[in-house]
């Protein structure tokens, strides 16, 4: 955080809140993660739908925990945060949560269309490594890079999906 002088002597003003053209991929990254988190872990052993209100419960509080800690910390800096700040912030982490939908679409239409709870959680992973390497595709061309690079970092984006899913599987996760 960059503190800024303000009109009044000694006092520093807040830093602005963040602007939607401001917005990061980190915040849907980490909210694939996430989701793919708890679907290894759990997808197995609850309902499709279960399993699809537990990955947004826990990207809910995820995305309200990790917004608090930005504002205690906005706070303790001496900066008292504002309405428009913090609706400002909670939007621009807005795609922690929003990054699960096209998952669970995914992993709500598998089971519609016959899938077993599983098979519909082992999709929803797959979704979910093709997303992370959309990002890794995408951050990698804002980036400049092509070719060789571009195509290394979205291989990369995909085996970190990967090792996350096979790690957590590991531990009692997905059968």
């Amino acid at each position: 955080m960059t503190d800024r002088p303000d009109s009044v002597a000694g006092s520093r003003a807040p830093e602005p809140a963040p602007r939607p053209r401001e917005i990061r991929p980190a915040a849907g990254i980490y909210g694939l993660i996430v989701s793919a988190s708890v679907i290894s872990v759990v997808g197995s052993e609850m309902g499709t739908l279960p399993l699809a209100v537990a990955v947004v419960v826990t990207l809910v509080v995820y995305w309200l925990a990790e917004e608090y800690a930005g504002l205690i910390e906005h706070a303790s800096a001496g900066h008292p945060p504002t309405g428009a700040h913090i609706r400002a912030a909670l939007k621009a982490k807005w795609p922690l949560v929003s990054a699960s939908y096209i998952p669970l679409a995914t992993l709500l239409g598998a089971r519609l269309l016959g899938a077993t709870p599983a098979t519909s959680a082992y999709i929803a992973l797959i979704v979910i490594v093709a997303l992370l390497m959309v990002y890794g595709w995408r951050a990698s061309a804002s980036a400049g890079m092509r070719g060789f690079p571009q195509f290394g970092m979205t291989i990369l984006a995909g085996l970190l999906g990967l090792l996350m899913i096979l790690l957590k599987g590991a531990l009692g996760g997905l059968h």
